[in-house]
């Protein structure tokens, strides 16, 4: 786990060391055991890595450069089937120097080009820059586990694996806010790829690589799409075995680090799940590590303890201060844009905890969005008339139950001049209809499903373990999101994951993890690892609320001061539950304050 960062400038105009220098010091928290650099100044070109080391602790220091000089490479995150890899690349007459996964990425390269690429599981941003074509390459793992920026102003391209690696180069007031973000994300409470909060800063897409050369413009290659599954019937017991043994071999191979290592433990049937399969492939204890509160609406923590004592688990749990408020400001500020998410602080909590003790933990990320495990999926379906709704009727009604403000909201919010630059812009057609169009030979369970696999997760979800774990230097891993389960996933109907008599949500997935977890943490309800913020509102924060709300100059330059009061008035007499929309508007204040 790393940061990467670098420019290539189309004119060959160099950047200084010292700007270089400073670019890596804003990721120095994704990476503080090494930096190295790349430079060639006299072609305009430089690309940077700050180093968490994992893998190969004395040997895998990048960037890794081609014996001849002319490839050089880094990267943020691992390669987990780099042990194959390498073996595979020795049969075939290959050197390798060291033991590192990056090298393998490199040797990879120089024998079969980007394509090769194809062949990495892992989570991963790779940068390369290939003197031979005289060409700089930008490539982000299939579903956008990590991080990867870019700002191409047609002259000059930064990269970076956040946004606060361009400051240093580019000021930020350089680039303005964009409006149509901000559009997006009232809509989905966090700001959907591949805008960014910044014009002129964007996502590299997830499953894509770039390719820069010294003519205007980037070649743009999608290397990998979900959407090339194609569901099949299968027989419970012949799915059970398959899901079983892909996540654990996800698991299995999850577990290559040079250092200690543990993971997130919530007694939800998710994490539960990863750390049974994680037991399995280790002679000593399972670290893990837990959040507690002492409200037991919001506290898992004794069904964390049973499924450690279950698994035999060196466990550990911290009773957290439930209002964390004061938390947010840091997490903003490690978020570099906002995000109305309020998991964000207790992650940051566990985070900090985990890395008191080791460097990388595992996560059960992913498998709400892959197996619909969460209550949203289980509420839309059940309603009568969404089976006779024509195909854009059904997508615009699945778009509309998951949307914060809605169109109309909008308008009423914005000032005059926000809401005539905005008026056109509809962010079901902009940001959600592309993606239902590619989804749209999978049934309507799946169709939803993968919106929030190609949105929530790259746009939030995903952001929420890489920020708040890098923020204190450690890295999480997510089996359910190698590609193996991601494609097993939408090739099973989606009968197979919300029963169409029951609503049961993750139906098969619990029933096929029943004997390793136990029925009660497979069947227990879901609880969502969040905090009680709108109650906070009503009572002891708002004060905290109201100031942070009518104090903004973003907000009062942006939206109707009325509006924005009647909303928090209404949320403290209790008329009306705004919690949702205040976050993501406090979410904003805060974010502008520190920027």
């Amino acid at each position: 786990m790393c940061g990467i960062f670098g420019y290539w400038d189309r004119a060959q105009r160099a950047i200084g060391d010292d700007k270089l220098t400073a670019m890596s010091a804003c990721l120095a928290h994704r990476g503080p055991d090494d930096n190295g650099l790349w430079h060639q100044p006299e072609r305009g070109v430089g690309i940077g890595n700050t180093r968490l080391s994992i893998i190969d602790i004395g040997g895998g220091r990048q960037p890794f450069v081609s014996h001849d000089g002319k490839i050089a490479v880094v990267q943020n995150g691992e390669i987990f089937n780099y042990i194959e890899l390498a073996a595979d690349l020795q049969r075939e007459g290959v050197e390798l120097r060291t033991h590192s996964d990056t090298e393998v990425i490199l040797r990879l390269y120089e024998r079969e080009g980007i394509e090769g690429l194809r062949k990495l599981n892992g989570m991963f941003a790779i940068a390369i820059d290939d003197a031979r074509q005289d060409a700089l390459y930008l490539v982000r793992d299939r579903i956008g586990v990590k991080p990867l920026y870019v700002a191409d102003d047609g002259s000059r391209v930064l990269f970076g694996s956040e946004i606060k690696a361009f400051w240093p180069v580019k000021a930020r007031a350089s680039f303005p806010i964009d409006p149509e973000a901000i559009h997006h994300y009232l809509t989905f409470n966090y700001i959907p790829a591949p805008w960014t909060v910044y014009a002129g800063v964007k996502h590299v897409m997830p499953g894509t690589w770039m390719k820069f050369t010294r003519s205007l413009g980037a070649q743009v290659h999608r290397w990998w799409s979900l959407a090339e599954q194609c569901e099949e019937d299968h027989e419970f017991g012949d799915w059970s075995e398959e899901f079983v043994s892909i996540l654990e071999d996800a698991t299995r191979i999850r577990l290559r680090a040079d250092v200690p290592w543990g993971a997130f433990l919530s007694g939800g049937v998710d994490s539960s799940t990863i750390v049974g399969l994680m037991a399995r492939h280790v002679d000593r204890p399972v670290k893990t590590f837990c959040i507690g509160f002492a409200d037991p609406r919001y506290d898992e923590s004794a069904f964390a303890a049973e499924a450690a004592r279950r698994f035999g688990c060196d466990h550990m749990n911290e009773i957290a201060e439930l209002n964390m408020l004061d938390r947010w400001p840091k997490v903003l500020h490690h978020l570099d844009q906002p995000h109305g998410d309020a998991s964000f602080m207790p992650t940051l909590s566990v985070s900090e905890l985990a890395a008191k003790h080791v460097k990388v933990v595992l996560t059960g990320d992913g498998g709400d969005e892959l197996f619909a495990g969460y209550d949203k999926y289980a509420q839309f379906f059940a309603r009568p008339e969404v089976a006779s709704l024509s195909s854009e009727a059904f997508q615009r009604s699945y778009f509309d139950s998951i949307s914060l403000f809605t169109p109309a909201a909008k308008n009423a919010l914005y000032r005059p001049a926000l809401r005539e630059r905005l008026g056109g812009i509809d962010s079901f057609t902009a940001a959600a209809k592309p993606w239902f169009d590619e989804a749209a030979h999978f049934d309507r369970v799946n169709q939803a499903l993968y919106l929030d696999m190609q949105l929530l997760l790259s746009g939030n979800n995903l952001v929420k373990p890489d920020r708040m774990g890098m923020a204190v230097s450690i890295e999480a891993r997510t089996p359910f999101l190698d590609w193996r389960m991601m494609e097993f996933a939408f090739r099973s109907r989606g009968a197979t994951k919300l029963d169409p008599a029951t609503g049961d949500k993750k139906h098969w997935y619990k029933k096929a993890a029943a004997p390793l977890i136990g029925q009660d943490l497979a069947y227990r309800k879901k609880q969502m690892f969040t905090v009680p913020i709108g109650d906070w509102f009503r009572g002891e924060s708002y004060p905290w609320i109201k100031d942070a709300l009518q104090e903004s100059e973003l907000l009062r330059e942006w939206f109707e001061p009325a509006v924005v009061a009647s909303m928090l008035e209404r949320h403290r007499d209790g008329s009306a539950n705004f919690t949702r929309e205040l976050r993501a508007l406090a979410a904003m204040a805060l974010w502008s304050r520190g920027a």
